[in-house]
């Protein structure tokens, strides 16, 4: 017995050493893994990094580039487009008018009731709608359908009283994010589609005329009296209630930003037609490029994969289209070189799979044990990570954010500084005191900003660290919701009352 015991005990001993032993490597196994992903988690923070002085430096690259755009046509990566919006509402315009807006992700149809004084605008119905996905590689003729039977439904709400009352015909502003060349403010034929957007038959095609040609075919008494850009509306809207707005910037599926430019500044432009001295020019920014511009392997492989490929390569490191994405690659990459988020899954190597809304989700996540990042991972068929990973998908959420916040403020100041309203005097002028400097509002719209609190802190943070608290103080962000389809409205009424004052 005594011999079996010591057996036994000789046995147990080896067990728990080779236990031991296993234990060891599998904890060594793991060091090893996490140091790998926390080497790659530091190249992320590396490559994504945008310190002061490389602002700065886009900030001169944006002023410069928009100053060749308004030389000569084809001159910049910013188109810098000309509206035909010289005159902005004030506050004085009076009827009903209607906007429809097509944006990236939502369309929007507004009916909107002006009484003569700003404190009497009405928003007498809205509507917002998803955009079919089945739309964006449809052809003209069926989304321009689509939008005019959404009218129509719209319209027909109003009832059959309204309708016989009205004895003048409807008019409608479009409101168009998408880059368009205008010949008018009522017409403009489309440069490119963005946004995920590819009907490829209507580039050149008049935008005005494919919807009119649609509320024709249905018979709708609907005349589309007016084709704005989604930033030129938001400016407007922002205008009317403040006439210190100067600027616009959209930061939603894309991201797009105009700004009030005066005309003898517009150089490719021999003879623009104003009575106000000044014109608002649609930048089309998304374009914008510069050697100073951190892009890393997740930029150029989510560009290669994108529809538009060697296009729109700003828009692609802040639009709301692409930040989830960027997201999805870093995590994708990790999964590859270590087995933390456990097996590879399909589903994460969808791309687009992971939308903005979910980072911001992620990243907001104030729980304890981080439930929000956890369902959100076990949606992209990553169940059970541990806390740490979960707390490391936080980080990377973080990072991928504050670098597209932080280019957006460098934008914004791009065109503070065009304008001679950064502090530095702009194109020339000597720089300005505090005295001197003046109240400047830039309209800022879209779900980007609006629904995600870091990046608005992130972004506000940067326009103070570039401006400089001086001047960032008079210097607004002013945050607005459904401003670039009220705004289309506005400018519409706006260039009646033109009409109007003109013929007296």
């Amino acid at each position: 017995m005594g011999k079996v015991m010591v057996m036994l005990t000789a046995a147990a001993a080896v067990v728990a050493c080779s236990v031991a032993g296993v234990m060891v490597r599998r904890r060594v196994k793991d060091r090893r893994k996490w140091r790998k992903v926390v080497g790659l988690l530091k190249d992320l923070e590396e490559s994504f990094e945008t310190p002061l002085g490389r602002l700065r430096q886009m900030v001169d690259a944006v002023a410069v580039e928009m100053q060749a755009g308004l030389v000569s046509e084809g001159g910049s990566k910013l188109k810098m487009l000309l509206t035909f919006v010289d005159d902005l509402p004030n506050g004085s315009e009076r009827g009903t008018y209607y906007a429809l807006h097509l944006g990236g992700s939502y369309f929007r149809i507004i009916k909107v009731h002006l009484g003569g004084q700003r404190s009497t605008l009405e928003v007498q119905d809205i509507e917002r709608h998803s955009i079919p996905t089945s739309l964006l590689n449809s052809t003209s003729e069926v989304l321009f359908d689509f939008l005019a039977s959404s009218l129509q439904r719209f319209i027909e709400k109003e009832g059959k009283e309204s309708i016989s009352s009205q004895d003048v015909k409807r008019e409608l502003a479009f409101t168009f994010s998408f880059p368009v060349k205008q010949t008018s403010l009522s017409s403009g034929v489309l440069i490119k589609w963005t946004k995920g957007f590819a009907i490829s038959e209507m580039a050149g095609e008049d935008i005005a005329e494919c919807l009119q040609g649609a509320l024709d075919r249905r018979g709708l008494d609907i005349h589309v009296a007016a084709l704005v850009n989604d930033t030129v509306g938001a400016l407007s809207y922002g205008h009317y209630h403040d006439p210190d707005t100067i600027a616009a910037v959209v930061f939603g599926t894309g991201s797009n930003a105009c700004y009030l430019e005066r005309t003898d500044a517009i150089i490719k432009c021999q003879n623009p037609r104003t009575t106000s001295g000044s014109m608002v020019v649609n930048m089309e920014w998304g374009n914008f490029w510069s050697s100073r511009l951190p892009r890393t392997l997740y930029d150029i492989e989510l560009d290669a994969e994108s529809l538009n490929s060697n296009d729109m390569g700003f828009e692609k490191m802040i639009g709301g289209m692409y930040l989830g994405d960027i997201v999805r690659r870093v995590i994708l990459r990790m999964s590859q070189e270590s087995d933390i988020f456990g097996p590879i899954s399909s589903i994460l190597s969808t791309p687009f799979v992971l939308r903005t809304n979910s980072v911001s989700a992620m990243h907001e996540d104030d729980t304890p044990e981080l439930h929000e990042v956890a369902t959100i991972l076990k949606h992209l068929g990553v169940p059970k990570v541990p806390l740490k990973v979960r707390k490391l998908v936080v980080k990377i959420c973080d990072v991928v954010t504050r670098r597209a916040a932080r280019l957006a403020a460098a934008g914004i100041s791009g065109i503070l500084k065009k304008v001679g309203r950064d502090g530095s005097g702009g194109e020339g002028r000597r720089r300005s005191s505090d005295k001197q400097m003046r109240r400047t509002v830039v309209a800022v719209e879209g779900g980007l900003y609006s629904n995600y609190k870091m990046f608005r802190e992130y972004m506000d943070e940067a326009l103070r660290e570039i401006l400089g608290d001086d001047v960032a103080r008079l210097v607004v962000i002013k945050a607005m919701e459904d401003g670039s389809s009220i705004g289309s409205a506005l400018l519409l009424a706006s260039s009646h009352s033109v009409r109007t004052v003109s013929n007296i």
